[in-house]
């Protein structure tokens, strides 16, 4: 893992969250970021970009975000990459239960745009 966290590979479904996280993330957090719109998308991406950080949301068609963890961990050098998930589930047993999946973090939707890069930063230095 680098020191700094410079790129995210960011997986959302909806084009609105994915607009606002977007501005969140490279204009005022500074994050090269690339977005992805399925698992899919994001499996077929994950190993070029070469991601410091993964954020996934947990809700989305076909794939979940669980699920596209477990794909991307089985990718050549995303075995230990930190993983935040995004969720409107933030119940204390939901929380537990990504965190067991290995999450370093899980950001409750929705978030605050100002405060997302920092939330991200944080939950980057404890991984």
């Amino acid at each position: 893992m680098s020191d700094e966290l410079k790129k995210i590979l960011y997986v959302e479904d909806e084009p609105d969250i994915q607009a606002v996280a977007k501005i969140a993330l490279e204009a005022v957090g500074g994050f090269e970021l690339k977005v992805c719109s399925s698992g899919d998308e994001a499996i077929a991406a994950a190993a070029a970009f070469a991601p410091d950080l993964l954020l996934l949301d947990v809700m989305m068609p076909g794939m979940d975000g669980p699920t596209t963890l477990a794909e991307l961990r089985k990718l050549s050098g995303l075995e230990n990459t930190p993983i935040i998930f995004m969720t409107a589930k933030v119940q204390p047993q939901e929380v537990e239960h990504f965190k067991s999946l290995g999450a370093v973090e899980v950001i409750a939707k929705p978030f605050d745009p100002m405060g997302l890069a920092d939330q991200v930063r944080e939950a980057w230095s404890k991984a």
